[in-house]
């Protein structure tokens, strides 16, 4: 259904059953449901998280200046994008990533044109750093990268199958939306992604694809267009429960 996609991978979806951290045979599943979706043909670009490691606005920062806090963060997002690129090569997907902070040791540097580059010789792009700015999350990063190289859709991959009018894990009541409009995110305040994420999406008319990624076969299911396994934000979604 899509041609070239951008799928957003929580960090702490890397964290597997551990409380901290990494677990590489997470990212080795993963990497091999990437590798499904890259095998159809379609070009594939992640952006990566790095909750399981530092998060800037948690408690884990601490007093610490939110600005400080945001770059260590950062360092987090492109441990995790080096994680994923050696689980990818080990299932011969070759795979670059790019940094938004200059890091030459371990990635290029953010260029459009050479990540579209990439994208069209079949390689994998990892975007690392988010865009490089503190204050900004990687669903922002996300959400830039994602019309900046043209992607069709972004994946959102959480642990959740969805977007719900309430916290599921709260509210016994709360209802899975099939499809909604990015305006009723915003106005619901639904925690999605956050709003100058959305509100980009919605610029540019660019749909998201809220879905749970610890069910095995999802990612492809989502490439192929399946609503039943998560929401659908667009323009039109109109708030469609499922």
């Amino acid at each position: 259904m899509y041609k070239r996609i951008l799928l957003k991978l929580s960090g702490e979806a890397l964290m597997g059953s551990q409380n901290y951290g990494i677990d590489t045979a997470v990212a080795e599943s993963v990497a091999r449901e990437i590798k499904a979706v890259h095998d159809l043909g379609v070009e594939v670009a992640i952006v990566v998280g790095g909750g399981n490691i530092f998060r800037g606005v948690s408690k884990s920062a601490g007093n610490m200046d939110r600005g400080a806090a945001d770059y260590i963060g950062m360092l987090a997002t492109v441990m995790n994008a080096v994680v994923m690129q050696d689980a990818l090569e080990k299932q011969d997907v070759f795979t670059r990533v790019m940094s938004a902070i200059d890091i030459p040791q371990l990635a290029e540097p953010f260029i459009r044109r050479r990540a579209i580059r990439h994208l069209e010789k079949q390689r994998v792009v990892i975007f690392a750093a988010g865009t490089g700015n503190p204050y900004f999350t990687t669903d922002s990063a996300a959400a830039l990268r994602a019309c900046e190289i043209g992607a069709d859709v972004i994946l959102k991959a959480t642990k959740v199958d969805g977007i719900y009018s309430a916290d599921p894990m709260k509210d016994p009541t709360a209802v899975r939306f099939e499809k909604i409009s990015y305006q009723e995110v915003l106005e619901k305040q639904l925690k999605v992604m956050d709003a100058s994420a959305i509100s980009l999406c919605m610029d540019n008319n660019l749909p998201i694809l809220v879905f749970n990624m610890t069910e095995s076969g999802n990612i492809i299911k989502a490439v192929k267009g399946d609503l039943k396994i998560g929401t659908l934000v667009s323009v039109t979604g109109n708030a469609t429960a499922a």
